[in-house]
């Protein structure tokens, strides 16, 4: 019997990022064979940046395993009931349920360090300089400093905005906890995971362990990738 090829991997990337905060875990995975694609979209509304998810599904071979980082999560919550999909990995992310937004998903937890670093100007919001180091504290100055540099601001009602569907509930589904997390509480993290019943992971990192801790982001999406269907 000839083995079952390898899935697809499509990656969705937060606000303040876009899909090169993927770069230190994409190349691996092309030099193990995977057919790795970023989405990108523009944080302008949720339900065109679920369809460029959705757009991009159509650029690899199916099957293929969905990987959200922070919105990313509700990004993959709406997109992965497309057929194609088979899993989906969540890496310090949102999860919302059918009746639920981003936003209030993230009103049933504590807020975070990070969102007292904001500025909400020109219908975007923005993060200030002091609120890198509550993003991604771990990583170092330089990393930092570019972070800020090329943070992409998502429009200021994104999170209110809501898209049928929610994939955790039929699809396999795993979950990394940044147990450091100063901008997605990490309780929050952890309540999202067990509801989904998902296969759960923790590392010690920031809000970007694909950026500060990408073998523990390979371990997780590797793991997803060959599990049994």
């Amino acid at each position: 019997m000839s083995p079952q090829p390898k899935p697809s991997i499509v990656f969705a990337h937060g606000i303040w990022a876009d899909g090169s905060c993927f770069n230190k875990v994409i190349p691996p995975l092309q030099a193990e064979g995977y057919e790795v694609m970023a989405a990108w979209y523009g944080l302008d509304t949720h339900a065109a940046d679920v369809a460029a998810v959705i757009t991009t599904l159509g650029r690899v071979s199916a099957p293929t395993i969905l990987v959200g980082h922070s919105y990313g999560g509700s990004v993959i919550t709406a997109a992965g009931t497309d057929d194609r999909v088979v899993g989906l990995v969540y890496i310090a992310a949102l999860a919302p349920d059918e009746d639920e937004t981003s936003q209030s998903q993230l009103d049933q937890f504590p807020v975070t360090a990070a969102f007292s670093h904001i500025e909400v100007a020109d219908g975007r919001i923005w993060m200030l300089p002091s609120g890198i180091d509550c993003f991604a504290g771990d990583l170092s100055a330089h990393e930092r400093k570019f972070l800020w540099a090329t943070h992409a601001p998502a429009a200021a009602d994104l999170f209110k905005q809501k898209v049928e569907g929610v994939a955790w509930r039929s699809k396999p589904s795993s979950y990394l906890v940044a147990k450091n997390d100063r901008t997605l509480d990490p309780d929050l993290q952890r309540f999202a995971a067990r509801r989904m019943r998902a296969t759960i992971y923790e590392v010690a990192s920031s809000h970007v362990p694909m950026l500060s801790r990408p073998h523990a982001v390979l371990d997780v999406i590797r793991t997803a990738a060959t599990a049994e269907p």
